[in-house]
């Protein structure tokens, strides 16, 4: 499926919702579990963590995605989730932080619960050359063999930098050729790799299995971020092809919200109405 079956228009968002009394005679289904990227309220979890996980909790929420932990221990934020039922499949990590500190990564990642670590992000000075990502792609089966070791499984969350040609070759295609697809899987970031013109079916059919997590962040027609549903990016499409790509976990994120919590109810609602 091409670029073009990726994107969608408004419109057909809004048809999307009219389909609920056609699940059951198609066959087609909803996601289970719904999670967020708590990046996406970052802010708010710096004020109050416990009340915002409570929230998100009376929103609907079943999973979410660490970014950090805010000041508080590996203990508390995992008493602070387990009171309110949501459950912590994976967090981000930094390649800073994988270097000056992987075992206590790894320790706070047991503690909470995590079942996977995640590569969150590369600093510009990070990311130059290709050789830099053969650098990268070394330490990320490194890190991979830890996380193993431990019983958790390491990925990568990618931007658009990753598929935009570097040295006539993609960056993304490097780092699934030389890393182990054992020890790195891919977070796959919808918004991002569609920003970059790749087209994710292609990277399912090459790396089947390879993308248990994904980012569910919406695209406007000026390839801004906006709430999910408010934009163009097929998720039913996407989530279609599922149990090629590998996806377990689905988390909604986005960047610049100017009211995250708003975001987080009206994403989560868009996402609970999809049929695929």
């Amino acid at each position: 499926m091409k670029r073009r079956n990726f994107l969608k228009s408004s419109g057909l968002a809004a048809a999307g919702l009219m389909l609920s009394p056609l699940v059951q005679a198609t066959g087609k289904r909803r996601l289970e579990r719904i999670g967020i990227q708590l990046y996406t309220v970052r802010d708010l979890m710096a004020r109050d963590t416990a009340g915002t996980l409570e929230a998100l909790a009376a929103i609907g929420y079943d999973e979410v995605e660490l970014a950090g932990f805010h000041g508080h221990s590996p203990a508390d934020v995992r008493a602070m989730l387990d009171k309110t039922g949501l459950a912590a499949p994976s967090g981000h990590v930094l390649v800073e932080s994988i270097l000056s500190s992987s075992e206590q990564i790894i320790e706070a990642a047991q503690v909470v619960g995590l079942k996977y670590l995640v590569l969150g992000w590369l600093e510009p000075e990070e990311r130059k050359s290709l050789d830099d990502y053969r650098r990268l792609a070394e330490l990320c089966n490194r890190f991979g063999e830890q996380c193993r070791m431990a019983g958790i499984q390491f990925a990568y969350h990618n931007h658009e930098f990753e598929f935009e040609r570097l040295e006539d070759q993609r960056p993304m295609d490097l780092l699934l050729a030389e890393t182990d697809d054992s020890l790195m899987k891919v977070e796959l970031d919808f918004y991002w790799i569609a920003f970059a013109g790749a087209d994710p079916f292609e990277y399912f059919v090459k790396h089947p299995g390879r993308f248990p997590l994904c980012h569910i962040k919406d695209m406007a027609t000026d390839r801004k971020m906006v709430d999910v549903g408010a934009g163009t990016i097929d998720f039913s499409s996407l989530f279609s092809a599922g149990k090629q790509a590998g996806l377990e976990h689905y988390f909604i994120e986005r960047d610049d919200s100017p009211d995250p919590m708003a975001t987080a109810a009206a994403s989560y609602a868009a996402v609970r109405q999809l049929v695929f």
